[in-house]
């Protein structure tokens, strides 16, 4: 059975920073594609960020250059580095894992929320 369980979400002032953790289980790490995706209150789902099973990565326009996803294979964890936050970034934020394409993952986690005040 997939788990994936974020943590690190709270509020911030803008320009602050957070790192978003995922431990994941049962899964085989190494293999699938993993991501980030976050919805604000009445928007729809918006992709954040991936990184394959070979460690390339993607971002949404809106957050390249202040977010950095990563892996760490030895803990089974997924992170979300975010800097220089903006309000337009306040959502829950979703952990997932393997890309099916757009915003849509097969695997979910309960989400974790960020808000982020001007």
């Amino acid at each position: 059975q997939v788990q994936l369980v974020e943590s690190g979400g709270g509020s911030v002032q803008a320009g602050g920073s957070l790192r978003l953790s995922c431990a994941a289980s049962g899964i085989t790490f190494s293999v699938y594609s993993m991501g980030w995706v976050r919805q604000a209150l009445g928007k729809e789902r918006e992709f954040v960020s991936r990184i394959n099973s070979g460690g390339s990565t993607s971002y949404a326009e809106s957050v390249k250059g202040r977010f950095a996803i990563s892996k760490d294979y030895a803990k089974n964890t997924l992170y979300l580095q975010m800097n220089n936050l903006k309000p337009e970034d306040t959502a829950m934020y979703y952990c997932a894992a393997e890309y099916l394409g757009g915003p849509n993952f097969r695997y979910w986690g309960q989400g974790t929320q960020v808000t982020v005040s001007s």
